[in-house]
């Protein structure tokens, strides 16, 4: 599932391509994702020009002047920039074409990613006005997650993987950022110390710039973002060698979400 790195860095592949260009035309195949595709936006976009993209969590903000087009890549949702004569294949569900032949496309085998249209504040629609601070930002701080941490029983990365406690924290990235604390993932949130909210916010701003600096380097054929290869201390390698004591890593579920982490070196 594409998380906070991964949308950051299809915003940041985007900008230069698409910033300045005009849309000339809409690709609708299919009528709903996981909340209605507005037939409308046919009508609206064309003549319409991208003035920037922004990100809010893991949503992308497409300004258009009179109006935002709102992308959510859900979990197996991407972005693909190809020329407009590229043909569709299966989960291909959107095209958005532009005055320069190229098209973006919307992969989604699942659907349940989001495109929608919207105008006035981004900060009052409903699936933003919600969203935690972000977490690269001085509005994300160790005084700050140990505030949100008070009296909290539930297990601390379900905690930082709650959009409104802070915004773009998937499971991958929980999964690294407890490891490289050394704190345990299914922990009671409200028992961290002052010291341990500080570490704490600093290794997740930090895996997160990591992954989107491999991100931004990184091309992987025509595919505009989403996914890149990483390599991974704990996510994705229940049962493996622990890379700091190499004892074996345990996995379990929280939240219904695959959890891994070192009995030794995570307390």
């Amino acid at each position: 599932m594409p998380e906070l790195p991964e949308v950051e860095v299809t915003r940041r592949r985007l900008m230069p391509e698409l910033v300045g260009r005009s849309f000339t035309g809409v690709v609708l195949r299919v009528a709903k994702l996981r909340l209605p595709v507005p037939a409308e936006l046919a009508e609206i976009l064309p003549g319409l020009a991208v003035r920037s993209i922004e990100r809010r969590g893991k949503y992308l903000l497409f300004d258009c002047g009179c109006g935002w087009l709102l992308v959510h890549l859900g979990m197996t949702g991407f972005l693909r920039l190809l020329r407009s004569s590229t043909p569709p294949g299966k989960h291909d569900h959107l095209d958005f074409i532009f005055d320069n032949g190229q098209l973006l496309r919307f992969h989604d085998p699942r659907k349940f990613g989001i495109v929608t249209w919207f105008t006035g504040s981004p900060h009052d629609h409903p699936l933003l006005a919600d969203i935690g601070p972000e977490p690269l930002t001085d509005s994300f701080s160790g005084e700050y997650l140990f505030t949100a941490t008070r009296k909290r029983n539930c297990a601390l990365k379900q905690l930082i993987m709650n959009s409104s406690v802070v915004a773009g924290v998937g499971n991958i990235y929980a999964n690294e950022a407890l490891f490289r604390a050394g704190i345990r993932p299914d922990r009671a949130a409200g028992t961290l110390t002052h010291q341990e909210c500080m570490v704490l916010a600093g290794v997740i701003r930090a895996v997160l710039e990591e992954s989107i600096g491999e991100g931004s380097t990184c091309r992987v054929a025509e595919d505009t973002v989403a996914y890149y290869p990483q390599n991974f201390s704990v996510y994705g390698r229940g049962s493996g060698e622990c890379s700091g004591c190499g004892n074996r890593l345990e996995e379990i579920r929280l939240g219904n979400r695959s959890t891994v982490f070192c009995l030794t070196c995570q307390k």
